[in-house]
């Protein structure tokens, strides 16, 4: 099984001040938004930016989580008559019922904007389709 990210609750102090002090290098998420939104990119960021959710972090914490920043697979993808890498996710499908099944392929998000660690659509991601081939 592949272990999910860690994530910080900003609510738990002990929590809160790791991820205070590595806002360079944690992902901040609001926890009431969602496709990309109320996100701070740490390593992308400047330190207005992080002195920003500092701000905010300190002034709601329970509305905050954080995870460290993860790198994403590239695959490459087509761009008026070249390829390019950029950055992409999987989502595989699981059914779970009377037994647990995947189900063969799954959502494949792209970062469309170049170095971008963002793939929801709602903010310039896109997808590709995900193929197996064989089991």
């Amino acid at each position: 099984m592949l272990k999910n990210v860690e994530t910080y609750l900003c609510a738990r102090e002990s929590e809160r001040s790791h991820v205070l002090a590595n806002l360079d290098k944690m992902v901040v998420k609001a926890v009431g938004e969602s496709g990309g939104y109320g996100m701070l990119i740490g390593p992308q960021s400047t330190a207005e930016q992080r002195e920003e959710f500092r701000c905010k972090i300190e002034a709601d914490p329970r509305n905050y989580i954080a995870q460290p920043t993860i790198q994403f697979s590239r695959a490459p993808c087509l761009f008026g008559d070249g390829f390019e890498a950029r950055h992409v996710d999987l989502r595989p499908y699981v059914l779970y019922g009377d037994k647990v099944s995947i189900v063969p392929g799954g959502l494949t998000r792209v970062a469309l904007k170049k170095g971008s660690l963002v793939v929801n659509s709602s903010q310039g991601g896109g997808s590709k389709d995900t193929w197996v081939l064989s089991q």
